[in-house]
């Protein structure tokens, strides 16, 4: 049985005068503003690059609870970033990477064995499966 999640996005105007709106099932996100500027421009507001970012870094971080727990480890904090790159091409524009960056307390983990797990989550989260970008993993235990 698939789990079936919504997410949602209105938009009016032209593609540089017009403005849209995101929302989420859940009600996280309620109308959030987003339009050119904030894609384009760094204006205030959302745009799909950063979202896909954050449910990135939140899927490979769950993942990755999962194969500690596999492992017989505990994160105490783990901290995930993804950065979302954006490119112009000839056909358009195209995500081209997604570098996510991880910090970790594991305790009792190696160095060597978190590296393995990390990069276990990265290759196994339901996102990076439908991602066809690049995407790149920088993990650091701490303690």
């Amino acid at each position: 049985m698939a789990i079936i999640r919504t997410g949602s996005a209105q938009w009016s105007g032209g593609i540089k005068d017009g403005k849209g709106a995101i929302s989420t099932e859940s009600g996280a996100l309620s109308a959030y503003p987003y339009g050119f500027a904030s894609r384009f421009e760094n204006q205030k507001g959302s745009n799909p690059e950063e979202l896909l970012g954050a449910a990135h870094a939140a899927c490979f971080t769950m993942a990755l609870s999962l194969i500690l727990g596999e492992a017989g480890l505990t994160a105490t904090d783990l901290q995930t970033s993804a950065k979302v790159s954006l490119e112009k091409k000839e056909a358009g524009y195209e995500i081209t990477a997604v570098d996510l960056t991880l910090v970790g307390t594991v305790p009792g983990a190696t160095p060597e064995q978190f590296a393995e797990l990390a990069g276990k989550a990265k290759a196994n989260c339901p996102l990076s499966k439908v991602i066809r970008a690049a995407i790149s993993l920088d993990a650091s235990l701490k303690g």
